[in-house]
């Protein structure tokens, strides 16, 4: 190669590196719904910590008994006393519900809830009864599991 060849060559190469560095690199996804659902999942846990941060969530699991104050969206804003035992948790991030286990008029009645609702004003664990199961659905086929 001769002097001016040399010089070309290395002046090609100076024009192409200049324009690699102008535009960003492109990150390569070998499969993209892996990464969605990555990004999904640090949103997920991002809301949740800000959730938490903001009131006091406890610990609930099946066999506890609960009392939540929860706020009723009606024509007025109303808040209501909810006490029952926790029968059922669906752990799903931002979206956990619980499910829960009352006597209303001598009706059992079973309502879920989220647990990061804005509604749910206060939580509190009033006991704590020993289980051995994630779910407790026979439950319901007893007539008032509250009582000792």
């Amino acid at each position: 190669m001769t002097m001016g060849q040399q010089e070309l060559s290395s002046g090609q190469e100076g024009s192409v590196a200049s324009h690699e560095t102008s535009q960003p690199q492109r990150i390569k996804f070998k499969r993209l719904d892996k990464t969605a659902k990555h990004i999904m999942n640090i949103l997920d846990n991002e809301a949740v910590d800000k959730v938490q941060t903001e009131r006091e969530i406890p610990d609930i699991r099946p066999g506890y008994i609960v009392e939540l104050k929860v706020e009723v969206p009606e024509n007025k804003r109303r808040t209501s006393i909810i006490k029952g035992i926790v029968i059922a948790r669906r752990n799903a991030g931002l979206n956990t519900t619980f499910r829960l286990r009352r006597l209303a008029a001598g009706v059992g009645v079973e309502s879920v809830f989220p647990l990061y609702s804005p509604n749910i004003k206060e939580m509190k664990v009033v006991d704590k009864k020993k289980v051995r199961r994630a779910k407790l659905y026979y439950l319901r086929d007893r007539m008032n599991p509250l009582k000792k």
